[in-house]
């Protein structure tokens, strides 16, 4: 499984991006999917992600309300839709996927397939 990212870009703080993420077969059926972001210095976190066959969505603390994952099965892609953004939400955000259990979702170790990044600079 191969996994495109991309939608990132420079935004004032407040505004709004949508993140792509496509597959390059179909993946939801089989794999959970998430999206974790990296800040310069700072470890991979954990961001948003959803089960397999998008059966439950899980946020961080620190986006809820804010971010929201979704997806587009005809085009194997899922999404992340980032409203209200802060300064501290810039990153690279990467999507991921993979036979993630659900009480280790928020866990990066569990997924297998990663994409390249895409960042994500908030301006205040």
């Amino acid at each position: 499984v191969q996994l495109q990212a991309s939608g990132g870009g420079l935004v004032q703080a407040g505004g709004s991006l949508r993140l792509s993420c496509a597959a390059s077969e179909r993946i939801f059926s089989r794999y959970a999917v998430g999206w974790f972001r990296q800040a310069p210095g700072k470890e991979r976190e954990f961001v948003a992600a959803a089960g397999r066959n998008f059966a439950g969505t899980y946020y961080a603390d620190s986006v809820k309300g804010r971010f929201a994952i979704s997806r587009d099965s005809a085009k194997n892609t899922v999404y992340l839709q980032m409203n209200s953004l802060k300064p501290e939400d810039t990153a690279v955000y990467y999507c991921a996927a993979g036979p993630v259990i659900l009480s280790a979702i928020s866990a990066a170790t569990g997924y297998h397939y990663w994409g390249q990044g895409t960042q994500v600079t908030v301006s205040s």
